[in-house]
């Protein structure tokens, strides 16, 4: 299946959702008064893009009216992807020999699960890759990475459940070098911010891997590692992610979002708010089961998408 497809696939209901609204809210030549911008906004808002972001696009959207005079639902498409796409612009990131990737993220958000997708994706984009087992404070914790592992044909460091979770990066990340491993996946421990520990835990793994670059201990081939650091998101807790997104940021500063669960929301418009809000974007969406069901996020087709237009 295509990526726009898949995408297309994994947004059915957020789309559903907002081009239902348009259609209830606007006939083709309609004039586009107070009115209608007070309803368009509404319909936004209930897709989860926030405030901020809606203000924004019905800015846009009023702008193009006067340019082109929009009289058809198209045309009104058109203009709201184009003012979704600019919000969402960013050029994606790059994976080079000898990245670390630290996922952080609260239980229950799928966070093991995008693990095994993303060391899948780059295991088909020819790379190696090691898996490091830095969640040694939920049981069972491994031996489910340690499955996700096997599932992606990728190596993995791991230690005893409740070990310290700093010990195992670093071994992890030794590891790597001496094997010449492309890409180094960090699991970490799912918390919130009422769980101190465990987020002075987080800071504490942030140190050892910032350490281990700057200390001189350099990638695959004496090149040194680029660090990315991404917070995994449930999209079906919609605006209750942003307060995710500021926690973890202030934590450790977060450079993207894996946002899983797209299939199962009527809310994937929280990616235009979280980039609207943090400008930070969204690199991968997970729009299914599969293993293969993790894509690399595209700006153009996710507004595309999101209105109910196809692909250029």
């Amino acid at each position: 299946m295509g990526f726009f497809k898949k995408l297309f696939g994994g947004l059915t209901k957020t789309a559903t959702a907002v081009t239902s609204g348009i259609s209830a809210i606007f006939t083709g030549g309609k004039e586009l008064d107070d009115e209608f911008y007070d309803d368009l906004t509404a319909v936004l808002l209930s897709a989860d893009m926030g405030m901020e972001a809606s203000e924004r696009i019905i800015e846009d959207i009023k702008k193009e009216a006067k340019k082109q005079h929009i009289r058809t639902g198209e045309q009104l498409k058109e203009a709201l992807a184009k003012s979704i796409s600019d919000i969402l612009h960013d050029e994606p990131p790059t994976f080079d020999n000898g990245d670390i990737i630290l996922i952080v993220g609260v239980n229950g958000v799928g966070k093991t699960t995008a693990i095994g997708k993303l060391a899948n994706y780059f295991k088909l984009q020819k790379k190696s890759v090691l898996l490091a087992a830095g969640d040694t404070f939920r049981a069972a914790a491994g031996e489910q990475l340690n499955e996700w592992a096997n599932r992606a044909g990728v190596r993995i460091v791991r230690n005893a459940e409740g070990a310290d979770p700093a010990s195992v990066v670093y071994d992890a990340l030794t590891s790597a070098k001496a094997k010449g491993e492309d890409i180094t996946i960090i699991d970490t421990a799912g918390r919130l911010h009422n769980k101190s520990h465990l987020m002075e835990e987080l800071k504490k793994i942030d140190r050892v891997v910032n350490r281990f670059i700057t200390g001189g201990t350099n990638g695959v081939q004496g090149v040194i590692p680029c660090y990315k650091k991404f917070l995994v998101l449930d999209a079906t807790t919609g605006q209750n992610a942003l307060n995710q997104v500021e926690i973890f940021n202030d934590a450790v500063s977060l450079d993207g979002v894996i946002l899983t669960k797209l299939d199962g929301t009527a809310k994937g418009g929280v990616v235009v708010a979280i980039k609207q809000q943090f400008n930070l974007p969204v690199v991968f969406v997970g729009v299914g089961e599969k293993l293969d069901d993790l894509l690399p996020f595209d700006g153009l087709g996710f507004s595309r998408a999101l209105v109910g237009l196809n692909a250029d």
